[in-house]
């Protein structure tokens, strides 16, 4: 019994621990984006051509704006009257509602990498591994001596 403790000591002193790794995480997150936007455009409407004509008993008119022209002529006591519309494009404004819909997938991932680098011992860790290997080394010649001292009862001092 006398000796448990200086033997759960050399265990304790050349204890080993397991790598720990940690975990990957992944993540993803899609974001939606809708924008809508307002476009001020600008249309032409064509107007049709008209023809139109009417003969009355008056004097001669002409008439004319951007869009038509009006003659009105007298010939032999009657009115000959003709209205034409001019081919031209009106300019009208018009608001456009545009929506723009834009998705981003987000993907956050961790991933831990070992990396080893060599580097030189200094002399004191150089020192603790020999020592480690000097005490596992009397250790197991410790554990020795106690099985053979006690499971086979033999006194090694005689010898």
């Amino acid at each position: 019994m006398r000796y448990l403790l200086p033997l759960l000591l050399s265990f304790a002193a050349s204890a080993c621990s397991t790598v720990r790794t940690l975990p990957v995480q992944d993540s993803t997150r899609v974001e939606v984006r809708t924008e809508v936007k307002t476009v001020h455009d600008t249309a032409y409407i064509e107007l049709p051509v008209i023809v139109e004509k009417v003969i009355t008993l008056d004097t001669v008119s002409t008439l004319e704006n951007t869009y038509a022209k009006s003659e009105a002529v007298v010939s032999a006591g009657i009115l000959q009257h003709s209205l034409e519309t001019k081919p031209v494009s009106v300019p009208v404004k018009i608001e456009k509602k545009e929506i723009m819909r834009d998705s981003i997938i987000f993907r956050d991932r961790i991933q831990t990498q070992n990396i080893e680098v060599e580097k030189p011992l200094n002399w004191w860790q150089q020192l603790r591994m020999k020592a480690g290997g000097l005490f596992l080394i009397l250790t197991l010649i410790a554990i020795l001596y106690f099985i053979i001292n006690h499971l086979f009862n033999l006194n090694l001092k005689k010898l």
